[in-house]
């Protein structure tokens, strides 16, 4: 069948739709529950970041059946800079948000984008790697599902097995995945984790706050709890955004008021939005590129 320019045009607006309300439906499943904030139209967001215009490195992608996931298949992306895709660099896991997936992080914040413009502007060079983290907040569920095990269990070794240093490895997630990238950096330290940047986390200050199916119960809130194991993250550097019409920001200011001293970050205009995220993009990427390299070289 021949295909008219009219019919190749639909078609793109179409797939540009369908991404744009993908993105739309993420941001909205990540606020649900969330309090503390303004939820106004009126809001003030502030500019949306907007990608830079520059060449990029090698995306590579692949797929596997997780164990620690209860035998789901699980999508991973690997982004390189430009041309650096070959071995020894350090690593940044990249943990998206509720219902997004491991795309999410290059198709709609096109970080590979801002990390082919950081390592153009002298950061130290690093890959970005994203995987399928499902709806479970990154952490054990009584059904039998496991994100943060497969990180450490099937993913850092995937990584390892490709070439990438995953010793001390940097952390960025937004919302839930911001949420998962504390809570990963508190179990695992500062011997671990070289770097983490926050954006937007998901954070309630009790249970009975939650999202629905953010956690199995209040016994599962309280195991997890990021608030009370805030001293662990000592030694660990550690950056946290948010926008002040986020309506996670309340919790996220009393998470931070409680942290040891050094952190970096604060909070700006914003919402709980793709445009914020890119905002940021460049700042936290830098801050994780410089401590994977302090830690690679010291």
């Amino acid at each position: 069948m021949r295909l008219t320019r009219r019919a190749l045009l639909g078609a793109a607006a179409g797939s540009a739709a369908a991404a744009a309300a993908a993105a739309a439906a993420a941001v909205v499943a990540d606020r649900r529950g969330a309090s503390g904030g303004s939820g106004s139209l009126f809001a003030d967001c502030g500019p949306d970041g907007s990608a830079p215009n520059v060449a990029t490195g090698v995306l590579a992608s692949g797929k596997f059946r997780s164990v620690a996931r209860a035998g789901r298949t699980v999508g991973w992306t690997v982004a390189y800079p430009p041309g650096r895709a070959g071995t020894g660099l350090p690593v940044c896991l990249v943990l998206h948000g509720r219902g997004a997936d491991h795309a999410a992080a290059f198709q709609q914040l096109q970080m590979h984008k801002y990390l082919a413009d950081a390592v153009r502007r002298g950061v130290p060079p690093f890959a970005l790697a994203s995987i399928d983290g499902g709806a479970a907040y990154w952490h054990p569920r009584v059904n039998g599902d496991d994100p943060q095990a497969m990180l450490l269990q099937e993913f850092l070794p995937l990584l390892a097995r490709r070439g990438l240093l995953t010793n001390r490895f940097g952390l960025i997630g937004w919302s839930m995945g911001g949420y998962g990238a504390l809570l990963l950096a508190e179990r695992l330290g500062a011997i671990r984790v070289a770097g983490v940047a926050a954006a937007s986390p998901a954070l309630w200050t009790s249970a009975g706050a939650t999202a629905p199916g953010a956690f199995d119960s209040p016994a599962d809130f309280a195991a997890n709890d990021v608030f009370q194991g805030r001293a662990r993250l000592t030694g660990v550097p550690l950056r946290v955004d948010c926008g002040d019409s986020d309506p996670f920001a309340g919790a996220t200011r009393s998470f931070v008021r409680g942290l040891p001293p050094g952190w970096s970050g604060g909070f700006e205009a914003g919402c709980h939005t793709v445009g914020y995220w890119r905002r940021i993009c460049p700042a936290q990427l830098a801050f994780v590129g410089r401590h994977l390299h302090d830690r690679a070289t010291g």
